[in-house]
């Protein structure tokens, strides 16, 4: 069985990297596409040695740091990967690669990280935070997200079979495609985080800095509470934004290696994440390292994280993205975080290992190829094509 892999664009080791690389430990000889491929050579070990077949955005002028800004041309950068030699074909989609083109006798199996969030439910969002919800360049980005929106639904034909990354993508592709999707989590690396039990007086917050992260509010409930600590780790362009709204008692590290994140990740009381997630796979490591989690409870996180009603609680949630629900759950949070065990949120983590995705993951893919194998000798008379 020949095998392609298809990722949207491959620029940094983040979630949905760490997803291509267990598909792509569960299926070694597979060929690797990517819209872009920037990956550095000392980062590229996640791909197993691979280099992607890239599309013509590759060699568009400032793509290496722009590549973002081609993604009107991206559906018609997927489509012209000519697949057609493959058996299965694997896309690992956020964006456009579940737009690959694929034909009656080419398995296509979707790993969905979600539906394209910038042109569904999530566009009033993204063209606020962007400067996009007015003005001429408002109604051009409108437009596109209008065609987008066409040409995604379109390519949910191309796909026999979707999976999904939570019961809340699930309910997304639903909602966007009118398709079922199976549900199989993300892997989270639980060996690579050490459980402790002392914990130190700070809270912490570790994002990438763009708008949706709401990291900017975090440190703008902590400046309003002086007498609590917290450090942010993270880079991106919210940095200057979340820097002009933190006290003294707020230390924003900006970018750190994994071995600094990792050790205060271990010492933290609490982990504060403020985002409307698809899964969340931070939180996930914050409790691996025995962190509890206070977060903002809608999306992923109500599936990874189990809140004060569980019998064995690892966190807490806040119900609405502003200051004052923010400030209420540290408060509930240190009230009770003598029921917040960290054995408890070490053992919740460990659901989501990585040999708990393969498995799940292979085992999906070879039931699918099985009732696709003989779908390809049981066609109904009334279904065949007739001359």
């Amino acid at each position: 069985m020949k095998v392609a892999v298809i990722h949207d664009w491959l620029t940094v080791y983040a979630g949905a990297e760490r997803v291509l690389e267990q598909i792509l430990l569960c299926y070694p000889n597979a060929d690797l596409y990517g819209v872009v491929d920037f990956i550095p050579p000392m980062k590229r070990g996640f791909l197993l040695g691979k280099t992607a077949t890239t599309s013509f955005v590759q060699n568009l002028p400032f793509a290496r740091t722009k590549y973002r800004q081609y993604l009107p041309l991206m559906p018609l950068a997927v489509e012209q990967f000519d697949l057609s030699g493959y058996d299965l074909v694997i896309s690992c989609s956020h964006a456009v690669a579940k737009g690959v083109i694929t034909g009656p006798d080419q398995l296509h199996i979707s790993y969905a990280h979600s539906p394209m969030r910038y042109a569904w439910d999530l566009q009033h969002q993204y063209l606020r935070d962007s400067g996009l919800d007015k003005g001429l360049k408002g109604w051009i980005a409108k437009w596109l997200l209008h065609k987008m929106r066409l040409w995604d639904v379109r390519t949910t034909n191309g796909v026999d079979c979707f999976i999904a990354n939570s019961q809340f993508i699930k309910r997304r592709i639903w909602k966007s495609y009118r398709r079922d999707a199976e549900v199989i989590y993300p892997p989270v690396e639980i060996s690579k985080f050490t459980l402790c039990e002392n914990k130190e007086d700070f809270y912490l917050a570790a994002s990438r800095l763009v708008p949706y992260k709401k990291i900017d509010l975090i440190a703008e409930a902590f400046t309003a509470m002086p007498e609590r600590k917290l450090v942010i780790i993270g880079d991106g362009p919210e940095m200057k934004k979340v820097r002009a709204k933190a006290d003294p008692n707020v230390t924003v590290l900006g970018y750190q290696p994994d071995e600094v994140l990792r050790d205060y990740m271990q010492r933290a009381k609490a982990f504060v994440f403020a985002a409307e997630e698809d899964f969340g796979i931070t939180p996930l490591e914050a409790q691996a390292c025995g962190t509890p989690v206070i977060a903002y409870g809608k999306g992923g996180v109500l599936e990874t994280i189990r809140g004060l009603d569980d019998k064995q609680p690892t966190g807490i949630f806040f119900a609405e993205q502003s200051i004052p629900a923010i400030k209420a759950a540290v408060i509930s949070f240190e009230q009770e975080a003598a029921r917040i065990l960290p054995m408890t949120c070490r053992n919740n983590a460990c659901r989501f290992a990585p040999e708990r995705f393969r498995a799940e993951f292979m085992t999906c893919v070879e039931n699918e190829w099985g009732r696709f194998q003989q779908s390809l000798t049981t066609a109904a008379p009334d279904k065949m094509w007739l001359p």
